[in-house]
């Protein structure tokens, strides 16, 4: 068996920490490497507990990896992918590659001069339920796709320091949502969106924690999106797509595989987060990242896929903002499609 790719992880925050528990104890085709943090002290604390060197220096980092994942703070995300593409290092970003549509443009650009790949952090693409039912979707099983839904609810609301680098709602959260929109259906040509507080202190802040996302696809196709920050019952990701001849339907699975059954009650244990709902999922998307640095493929995910989630979010987050349902068009380029959204009067 070949030696797993060794992946240098920048950033030991949440989802450091979950990349590090996936490389270190699940992935079979990629290796903790290397761990880098600008702080100096986490870094050498997960180097020591996981066994690896550590790094408080983002160029030594390079040095010593054979690719890169990207986990530090969204802002940071843009200048390190394209200090990796500079020094040859395929790259892993966790989404969004930026806030701002002319730097993930500007960075998209550079990994493709630089001729390394750039794979982004759209999990559920290589969920195995999401991507068997994928599979027969486009083996034609489902017959044409007349209707899409899909929930994404988080039990509780993130810190409030956070939600003001977020992005806000629906590039935060529905860009998620979007992206399997578009991996399970196609192109979207039209977003309407509605959206609304129920947490006082995320209203202060100018966004939303609830919502809803109505798309029309360009092959007839309808979609529902809703999401929630503070279900409080648990964390909940579940699809239905409805087609001509099927329907298929992701549930969200208990956290263990049994009832609890007492007199007129039977409880199963639901999961808190999406590091509880998807830790294969995790796994399996740096192993495909390590695959296409050993066999030089292009990524299942591409910095397209991310710039065209990132637009369909931003145009949920106008037709919020103006009441309005937003146009936009999929503009073919190489490699993928780019969207174009309908300025309006």
């Amino acid at each position: 068996m070949a030696e797993r790719v060794p992946v240098g992880l920048a950033g030991l925050g949440r989802m450091g920490r979950v990349h590090a528990a996936a490389l270190t104890s699940r992935c079979t085709l990629a290796r903790l490497g290397c761990v880098f943090d600008v702080d100096e002290a986490a870094a050498r604390a997960a180097g020591e507990r996981l066994d690896v060197p550590w790094t408080a220096s983002y160029d030594e980092l390079l040095a010593r990896s054979e690719a890169v994942a990207v986990a530090t703070p969204t802002g940071t995300h843009a200048e390190l992918v394209m200090r990796a593409a500079a020094a040859g290092r395929p790259v892993f970003c966790e989404k969004p590659i930026s806030l701002d549509r002319a730097t993930t443009v500007e960075v998209i650009e550079a990994v493709r001069r630089a001729g390394v790949a750039l794979q982004v952090g759209f999990h559920r693409r290589f969920d195995p339920d999401w991507v068997a039912v994928t599979g027969r979707i486009s083996a034609g099983e489902l017959g044409e796709v007349t209707l899409f839904r899909t929930s994404l609810r988080d039990m509780t609301p993130p810190p409030v320091q956070f939600l003001a680098g977020s992005g806000g709602f629906f590039v935060d959260v529905t860009v998620h949502d979007l992206d399997v929109a578009r991996w399970m259906v196609g192109e979207v040509v039209e977003v309407s969106a509605h959206g609304a507080a129920t947490d006082p202190q995320i209203a202060r802040t100018g966004d939303v924690d609830t919502a809803v996302v109505v798309l029309r696809f360009a092959n007839g196709a309808l979609g529902v999106i809703d999401g929630s920050r503070a279900a409080r019952y648990g964390y909940e990701c579940a699809t239905e797509v409805m087609g001509t001849l099927a329907t298929a339907r992701i549930e969200t699975p208990p956290r263990h595989h049994y009832e609890w059954r007492t007199p007129g009650w039977a409880s199963h244990e639901l999961p808190r987060d999406f590091e509880q709902r998807y830790p294969w999922a995790y796994a399996a998307e740096l192993d495909g990242f390590a695959e296409c640095v050993r066999s030089g493929a292009p990524p299942r995910v591409t910095g397209l896929d991310a710039l065209a989630a990132f637009d369909l979010a931003r145009a949920a987050d106008r037709s919020w903002r103006t009441g309005r349902t937003v146009p936009v068009t999929a503009v073919p380029v190489e490699g993928g499609v780019e969207y174009e959204i309908e300025e309006q009067g």
